[in-house]
């Protein structure tokens, strides 16, 4: 029996012997792992598929994300890439540190969407002269530079700085700022611990090496549900869902039936901030016929360069608040 099953095996591979070694070419081809990824114009997403707002007024054209497509390089999307200047091949390093898992990326950008989601429903009741109650602060650590001097583990929760309590980012940078060695007092996973952190230099400036990001449960006077997939993450949709949550939460229509585009994270301050793949961005806006695009300040000048040089047809806006956008979209 094995005898014949050995005679069978070995007439097949001499019989298909070129197209096994061509699929096993072509297998390599395209699974050999390369240290790289791509990113390219992505497309849209409709806020009003991701919110829903208690008695919101109807809008009638329509505020979007833009967002880049990302994904692991191969042999033939490298080549690709050198021929088609939409593509950008970027190094893994860029996309996920050496000394950071695929997991903690992952929980840094869902507490970071997380912390964009609360803020932009803040800014939008601010501006709509709306109450809410802001409880249960936290401040968590999401990301450790691999130059820094401490022992602080990233999903820590700052609750005291150098003696100081703390519940807030801008009390935690506050007392981090007053000396070069600091003392922690964290929790994590239910455990209280003691860590440190000495300052280091880092880009020319002297930092402690940590990026710390704070949630905290908004409760609005009107319900507002923000339902994002699994897949979604990262902070930079803040700015667009703060402006759309405006506009449904007031009576006049910021839209005027157009499709508007743009991209930015937010503070609770209603501070727009700087995003990355500002050009890929634009061109999937472009591509989905937008009208307008808002873009950050400290985006602006690569958005400009991408406009002029692509010759792209589409309003840019630059925003550093967002009372730029309203007051921009209340003089069309």
């Amino acid at each position: 029996m094995l005898n014949k099953i050995y005679d069978n095996t070995k007439k097949f591979i001499k019989k298909n012997y070129v197209y096994l070694i061509i699929l096993i070419i072509t297998g390599f081809i395209f699974h050999f792992p390369l240290p790289y990824y791509i990113d390219a114009p992505g497309g849209l997403i409709d806020v009003s598929e991701r919110l829903e707002v208690e008695d919101g007024y109807k809008i009638n054209g329509s505020l979007n994300l833009a967002y880049i497509s990302e994904f692991k390089a191969n042999i033939p999307t490298i080549i690709y890439a050198l021929f088609n200047k939409d593509w950008e091949i970027v190094k893994k390093e860029d996309v996920v540190a050496d000394n950071e898992t695929i997991e903690e990326n992952d929980y840094r950008n869902h507490l970071l969407l997380e912390e964009a989601n609360q803020n932009a429903i803040m800014v939008a009741f601010d501006k709509a002269n709306l109450e809410y109650e802001v409880n249960n602060r936290k401040v968590n650590i999401i990301y450790i530079y691999e130059q820094s001097d401490t022992d602080l583990k990233i999903g820590d929760e700052i609750i005291e700085v150098n003696g100081v309590k703390v519940s807030s980012k801008e009390e935690v940078l506050k007392e981090i700022n007053k000396s070069d060695t600091i003392k922690f007092k964290v929790i994590n996973d239910g455990t209280i611990y003691e860590r440190y952190a000495n300052k280091v230099m880092i880009d020319g400036n002297k930092l402690v090496g940590i990026m710390v990001c704070e949630t905290k449960e908004v409760v609005p006077s009107k319900e507002v549900n923000i339902n994002f997939k699994k897949s979604e993450s990262g902070p930079s949709g803040g700015f667009m869902m703060s402006l759309s949550i405006y506009d449904l939460l007031t009576e006049d229509d910021l839209t005027k039936g157009l499709k508007i585009v743009g991209t930015g994270t937010i503070d609770e301050f209603g501070n727009v901030g700087v995003i990355g793949g500002v050009s890929h961005k634009i061109k999937a806006a472009v591509k989905e016929k937008a009208d307008i695009f808002f873009v950050p300040t400290e985006n602006y000048e690569e958005a400009k360069k991408t406009v002029l040089e692509d010759n792209l047809d589409i309003e840019l806006v630059e925003v550093k608040h967002i009372d730029d956008a309203i007051e921009y979209l209340n003089g069309l």
